[in-house]
């Protein structure tokens, strides 16, 4: 008797990944103004919830939950069927999931011009949004591990070992950094105080950035590129080795924000120590992305999805080496504080979280069109250069800036005074915010041209209501046992 095929869910997946592209220009546009702000400091004078330090959080909170958020939740969710060839666990748990998110995305779009803020990094949203971030993170935590509990394969491939990481250990940071004490429907105050909130908070903080901006970016990395180059993956035990390398040293890794502060000196140290060990996991788990492409690099002169993958991993490999660089203490004492952090940040956000969510969704989304390919592959290679470029101009202007910052002001006199006041070194930096703006606009630009790329895709194809039957293989069936074949593993 013939086995009826598997349909997938669909619909949401797509909802996520045009989602992706929408919040992606919303936070992108928020960048842009505040980068503006900074050169034209009476921009929006007079304009309260149009302030520096209200938008400021709103546009992190854009880019990094909005945009990579549902970036991550459309391709967990594609990838998770596809691999373990079973449809979602609950439609209905799935659409609660999608307009759950979305509704907190709009809370906090809402909340912080208006000044309701907990006042933490990455964590400013307040209790009631916080309890709902909860609730929905459980119900896309019960749909991606129930999914996977009913596979109908024994196999787990490995995107899906770094996409379950990254749900479960966010929800143990979010829950436990923003346990608050309410006094009002919009405002609450930290159970920790003094140098143990800071603690808790960077452990949160940087963890925030090892999860939900890297395991779960890399459990893309892992699907799309070999999907993308037709190739298994370099190294199938590689892939295991970082993944449990990268799980045990990132969480002692948050310290190495609190370098020269009240923060105990051996934490300190502890988390500089951490920091230079993460180096050797994430550069092996890029080393094999890179490497996919054994055999098949000609690809990158035709393939700008691939571009943007590639590419995207050598901006992580950028990132995580300064990071660690950044850690030690005597390197901190010149960056911290400087326009250097906004480079190293900006260089992962943009270089590694922005582009490799930008391959992915391109590359799934026709697919889920019933199309071959976007509508303009053209358009996606002018939208990979230009956002290379904007990427660019703005780390290496902040780079120049940061470190510039940081030896004007540890310059003394030889009696002791300081050689430049903060307003000397503010005017040097100041041509180098106009780059960043520049950048900045650029890097948008891109974002409007892949919405526009994304609807004419729509429009070309036929958006298909109802659910897909399976029509094309899954790297876990075909991709991993060729790869564990080649690391000399077992199949």
């Amino acid at each position: 008797m013939q086995q009826a095929a598997t349909t997938y869910n669909d619909k949401v997946v797509r909802q996520f990944a045009v989602m992706t592209v929408v919040w992606g220009i919303v936070g992108m546009l928020v960048g842009v103004v505040i980068a503006a702000q900074l050169y034209w400091p009476d921009l929006t004078h007079g304009i309260e919830w149009l302030g520096y330090g209200r938008l400021r959080p709103l546009h992190t909170n854009a880019v990094i939950f909005a945009f990579g958020g549902c970036a991550l939740m459309a391709t967990s969710l594609h990838v998770v069927q596809r691999t373990c060839h079973v449809r979602l666990l609950s439609d209905r748990l799935a659409a609660f999931v999608f307009w759950g998110w979305q509704a907190v995305i709009v809370a906090a779009a809402v909340t912080l011009p208006l000044g309701w803020t907990q006042g933490k990094e990455y964590a400013e949203l307040e209790w009631p949004i916080d309890i709902l971030i909860a609730v929905v993170w459980v119900a896309y935590a019960v749909l991606f591990l129930g999914t996977i509990a009913v596979r109908r394969v024994r196999h787990i491939y490995v995107a899906n070992w770094f996409y379950a990481s990254f749900i479960i250990a966010v929800a143990l940071l979010h829950i436990v950094n923003n346990i608050s004490m309410p006094v009002a429907a919009g405002k609450s105050y930290s159970i920790y105080t003094g140098a143990v909130d800071a603690m808790v908070q960077w452990w949160y903080g940087h963890n925030a950035v090892g999860f939900f901006l890297t395991a779960g970016f890399l459990g893309m990395m892992y699907y799309f590129v070999p999907k993308q180059a037709g190739r298994p993956v370099y190294s199938y035990r590689l892939s295991i080795v970082h993944f449990w390398a990268l799980i045990a040293v990132y969480m002692w890794a948050g310290p190495h924000h609190l370098q020269y502060t009240a923060l105990p000196d051996w934490a300190q140290s502890l988390g500089m120590v951490f920091s230079l060990i993460l180096l050797a996991p994430s550069w092996g788990g890029a080393i094999n992305g890179i490497m996919t492409l054994s055999g098949v690099w000609h690809k990158l002169r035709t393939d700008p999805i691939l571009k943007f993958l590639i590419v995207a991993i050598s901006f992580y490999m950028i990132a995580t080496f300064e990071g660690p660089m950044m850690s030690i203490k005597t390197v901190n004492s010149l960056s911290h504080y400087t326009d250097w952090t906004v480079g190293h940040v900006h260089a992962g956000a943009l270089g590694w979280v922005a582009m490799i969510s930008i391959g992915s969704i391109y590359a799934l989304l026709p697919r889920l069109l019933g199309l071959r390919e976007m509508y303009s592959t053209k358009w996606i290679d002018l939208h990979f250069w230009l956002h290379t470029i904007g990427v660019v101009l703005y780390i290496a202007s902040m780079w120049i800036a940061g470190v510039m910052q940081g030896l004007m002001w540890r310059a003394t006199n030889d009696d002791g005074t300081l050689t430049y006041s903060f307003v000397e070194a503010l005017n040097a930096t100041y041509p180098y915010y106009l780059v960043r703006l520049l950048g900045g606009v650029v890097v948008l630009s891109g974002m409007f041209l892949m919405a526009f790329n994304v609807w004419k895709t729509y429009r070309a194809g036929q958006a298909v209501a109802a659910d897909q039957p399976v029509l094309e293989p899954d790297p876990s069936q075909s991709l991993a046992p060729l790869a564990q074949a080649r690391a000399g593993a077992q199949a």
